[in-house]
């Protein structure tokens, strides 16, 4: 559990480039699991399936968790159910963002 809560706090630092807000509060990740050997699980999806900074966004995901020790290997399942929707955004980045 330890390692899940240091993926997730690693994963407030990657953005998105488009919007500057963190793909945790943007509400991307769905879930994150670790096996007993310490490979990583990660569920995700992005603001849209032709969402222009795929490959960046995909990419600092598996940069930033390839940089916390005791990691085994990194599996992201991107997927598009449930689709994400703006109510996804965290109260705090909606603030940055202008909405409410």
């Amino acid at each position: 559990m330890l390692l899940e809560k240091k993926i997730g706090a690693a994963l407030f630092e990657v953005i998105d480039p488009e919007l500057g807000i963190n793909i945790m509060d943007l509400g991307l990740v769905y879930g994150i699991a670790v096996d007993a050997e310490d490979n990583v699980k990660i569920v995700m999806t992005l603001t849209t399936p032709g969402c222009p900074m795929h490959d960046s966004i995909m990419n600092g995901v598996r940069h930033r968790v390839n940089q916390i020790e005791g990691v085994g290997h990194i599996e992201i399942d991107l997927v598009w159910e449930p689709a994400w929707t703006p109510d996804k955004i965290s109260d705090r980045a909606k603030e940055r963002l202008g909405f409410g």
